[in-house]
């Protein structure tokens, strides 16, 4: 009997298909470690797999399946692979995916409150929820001045906190003053505020990177920062913008954000804190004090999908002053015109983001603080610490080794000594240990670099990991250590000018 052909929606086939679909995906997940976690393809692989045009007629979900099996699966880097510790960890979770799963459902666009009054009232809810986990002050609560809004990354988090900074300043000096305004982070900022001064109008010679040590563990100096300051107002400049970090990318170095704080309200400067990777574990009451001087930020932002238990993308970013936001965002065509926007008493929250539309991400944040609740979250966190810590120790226990900084969270810096401490082949060395680890397709980690030093970067968060893959993980370390510092330990290694 032919299979009856899918309909756009059928209630009856979503059950069918649907779970067909889970199933699948759990048996993705039971079967992780057999995939190597670095994908091992070359660019273009998949466009030799894949015809050049799509099918004529409809094909079966099964054949879509036993593709993504044999084409797609070599294709992809495993985020969620127990052993995957690269760049930050992207979580996701039973309860996340449901979330997920339910907002794909529902499919709405929520871009004004009357075009789905559940999905803008429970963002508002649960980001209240979130801050006052995190301990944020009441002013960035939705029953006062500011508010949380779900941004899709920091990226996004930190554009919207300087396009409302931007206006906010031009209003006051004027719009012509635009190539006076100057933003400060540090030389250990995201890239991202960047990339947003590029979007804003930003000059990039206002763009003060400002430089960091390790006498500070690479935090920014509030002196830097005062000097820098007062240079630019001297040299008749308009200090705009000064972004701080709890949890750098490098190192999840801290700034100091009362010091900091103090700077920038004194100079009428926005303050915005990006803590898109270890803001989560600031619910932890051990780590809250890394927020100590909140409440002097003008914007704060974390991501939810990094390292809380919530399927990307959910960046959660507070302000101080939605009307700032509102007033740089904001947009109202006729077409969007409704009773209940114009009576001022609900949120758009439209006019706090980049684009109109956008999808409803707070049923899985919702999901996920529900499911797991606080004290769920906490041990999932201090757990990831807690085997950062282990492997940390074993690396300290090991001389062919040194961790570079002190480690605060869940992310490890480390580097392989080079042979009579010869620095000049330290990086090339690290180098090659990066790419030999990463070549066994057991784990996957990346690099940076501090104070010229080449190093290797391990970030414990994936959701399934354990102690048995962080003490697989550094077998891996040693093994390959040993195979590269053989050649230097038998007089054989040939240097870079070409002698042995």
């Amino acid at each position: 009997m032919e299979k009856e052909k899918l309909k756009a929606m059928d209630a009856e086939q979503l059950r069918e298909y649907g779970h067909q679909m889970v199933d699948f995906v759990a048996d993705y997940y039971k079967s992780i470690e057999d995939f190597p976690v670095l994908s091992q393809v070359q660019p273009g692989y998949l466009g030799k797999l894949i015809p050049d045009s799509p099918p004529i007629h409809p094909e079966s979900l099964q054949d879509v399946l036993d593709d993504v099996k044999s084409k797609i699966f070599q294709g992809v880097t495993h985020w969620q692979s127990p052993g995957y510790f690269a760049y930050f960890p992207s979580n996701s979770s039973i309860a996340g995916f449901l979330g997920e799963m339910l907002s794909s459902g529902l499919n709405i666009v929520g871009f004004s409150w009357i075009s789905c009054p559940a999905a803008t009232e429970l963002e508002v809810i649960v980001l209240d929820w979130l801050a006052k986990l995190l301990k944020l002050p009441d002013v960035f609560l939705s029953t006062g001045k500011g508010g949380g809004v779900i941004q899709g990354t920091a990226s996004e988090a930190v554009l919207v906190a300087l396009l409302a900074a931007r206006d906010k300043m031009l209003k006051l000096v004027g719009k012509d003053s635009l190539g006076k305004l100057v933003v400060y982070s540090a030389d250990q900022t995201h890239a991202s505020v960047k990339k947003a001064c590029q979007i804003a109008g930003v000059h990039p010679e206002n763009f003060r990177i400002l430089k960091t040590n390790p006498l500070s563990s690479y935090a920014l100096s509030p002196e830097v920062v005062s000097e820098a300051v007062s240079q630019d107002v001297a040299s008749g400049l308009i200090p705009l913008l000064l972004c701080a970090t709890i949890g750098t990318t490098s190192s999840t170095a801290v700034d100091p954000l009362p010091a900091l704080g103090k700077i920038a309200k004194s100079n009428g400067i926005w303050f915005h804190v990006d803590a898109a990777y270890a803001g989560s574990a600031c619910i932890c009451p051990e780590y809250r004090h890394y927020l100590d001087g909140i409440e002097e930020a003008d914007s704060f932002c974390m991501n939810a999908h990094k390292w809380f238990l919530t399927n990307f993308d959910c960046s959660a970013l507070w302000v101080t002053d939605r009307a700032a936001l509102i007033e740089s965002l904001s947009t109202y065509p006729e077409y969007l015109r409704n009773k209940a926007s114009e009576t001022n008493t609900v949120v758009d929250y439209k006019d706090w983001q980049i684009p109109l539309g956008r999808r409803f991400r707070s049923l899985k944040l919702w999901m996920v603080l529900r499911l797991y609740g606080q004290e769920g979250l906490q041990a999932y966190i201090r757990n990831h610490i807690s085997l950062a810590k282990r492997f940390e120790d074993l690396v300290r226990q090991d001389s062919r080794f040194e961790v570079v900084t002190p480690r605060t969270f869940a992310l490890v810096c480390f580097r392989l000594l080079p042979p009579d401490d010869d620095e000049s082949q330290c990086d090339k060395l690290n180098r090659e240990l990066l790419e030999a680890v990463n070549s066994t397709g057991k784990i996957f980690i990346s690099h940076s670099v501090l104070s010229g030093k080449y190093m290797l970067r391990l970030a414990v968060g994936a959701p399934l990991t354990e102690k048995k893959h962080i003490d697989a993980s550094w077998e891996i370390f040693q093994e390959k250590a040993t195979i590269l510092l053989k050649p230097f330990q038998n007089g054989t290694h040939i240097c870079s000018n070409g002698s042995n």
